[in-house]
């Protein structure tokens, strides 16, 4: 301010030999060029951002076509509409956990994204150890006093429900009288879908006087089938070819990346001989070159929920515990049927409408 008091000052003396018009013109050219310039300079200057959203992913990468990408979506749907940066590490092994997690945390990280049931452990030591920084995970609900500073939202998702209703679907539609599934890894997030998908089939012949078998799982003792990974594309074809070879017509692969294989399996076979039910995103539309393999897909909306907590964090509302993706609330669900519309009957979809109205008013129940 005194600089400019001093400007002014020289300013004044210089002009004092000038008339008073010349003086007014040259001023008023001198505030508007000063005007222009800060306007230009304050258009250059570009926001900062809200916070920094950071994603690990779990092995199979943020492009898997699934759970990984879905997420990080979230994360960019954030910096496209609140401004936020966002950045992704992607875990190519367990190992990578907990250094990717505290390399968001030493770079100052706004929020911590972390993908996968498996990265649960690491979370909550990172989250311990940080307590004034927000984490949110995917797959995940942490027990009781596991958190000490209730900075971690776990996201888990009712998608036996939805899955319930894709078991429905394939038993109404196969014409062998058999249907299949099968894992990456034998854990929760993945047996889940599993179980809501023998139930659905399960109901399907109870309401039908039918007889469809379910290849791959058995709920009762949760045994089956699993790549025990979920990377191998030649896993996927493997494990669905087997299925055929047994008589299964339909197939759902619960193993990320791994179902890639089983839907390029079936694009050579033709879908008289095998269709696949996605998990987590619509795969007709992520899998474009075995987009009209897929009956449908089984929906769990991680980007919204990831979005959502992201937006808690920059309004300053964030808080730890636990969010539900159901079908009630469109947490979960089936995708369209696409191309495969027309072998759903429209007896079969009414069918599926009660299903689903009595899902979600719980008076029929997921659990067998």
């Amino acid at each position: 301010m005194k600089m400019a008091a001093a400007i002014v000052g020289v300013a004044a003396i210089v002009l004092a030999g000038c008339s008073s018009s010349d003086t007014t013109e040259e001023t008023a050219a001198a505030t508007a060029a000063a005007s222009e310039s800060a306007t230009e300079a304050a258009s250059e200057e570009p926001a900062a951002p809200a916070i920094k959203a950071c994603q690990i992913t779990d092995v199979g990468g943020v492009d898997d076509k699934g759970f990984n990408q879905k997420a990080y979506k979230g994360v960019t749907d954030a910096a496209e509409q609140l401004g936020v940066e966002a950045a992704v590490l992607e875990s190519q092994a367990e190992t990578d956990y907990a250094p990717n997690i505290q390399s968001f945390v030493d770079q100052g990280c706004g929020i911590i994204v972390t993908v996968g049931f498996l990265l649960g452990d690491a979370t909550k030591e990172a989250a311990n150890a940080n307590p004034d920084l927000p984490f949110t995970i995917v797959d995940y609900a942490y027990a009781e006093g596991d958190i000490t500073n209730n900075n971690v939202l776990g996201q888990i998702f009712n998608t036996d429900e939805a899955s319930f209703l894709a078991g429905y679907l394939a038993a109404g539609v196969t014409k062998t009288g058999k249907v299949g599934t099968f894992g990456g890894v034998n854990i929760p997030p993945v047996t889940i879908f599993m179980d809501g998908f023998y139930y659905g089939v399960q109901k399907y012949n109870a309401d039908n006087g039918t007889n469809v078998e379910v290849l791959g799982w058995d709920p009762a003792t949760q045994s089956g089938l699993f790549t025990e990974n979920f990377e191998s594309l030649d896993d996927g074809r493997t494990f669905a070819q087997n299925l055929v070879d047994e008589g299964a017509d339909i197939v759902m692969p619960v193993a990320g990346p791994v179902g890639l294989g089983s839907a390029a399996l079936a694009s050579e076979l033709g879908t008289d001989k095998l269709m696949i039910i996605g998990v987590d995103s619509d795969q007709f539309i992520s899998d474009s070159a075995n987009s009209g393999v897929y009956l449908t897909s089984v929906l769990k909306e991680m980007d919204v929920t990831t979005f959502n907590a992201i937006q808690a964090v920059v309004d300053g509302t964030f808080e730890g515990g636990v969010t539900i993706g159901t079908l009630a609330n469109g947490g979960v669900n089936i995708a369209d049927y696409h191309d495969m519309a027309s072998v759903v009957s429209a007896d079969l979809q009414a069918q599926l409408d009660t299903i689903r109205a009595g899902i979600v008013d719980g008076s029929i129940s997921v659990k067998g």
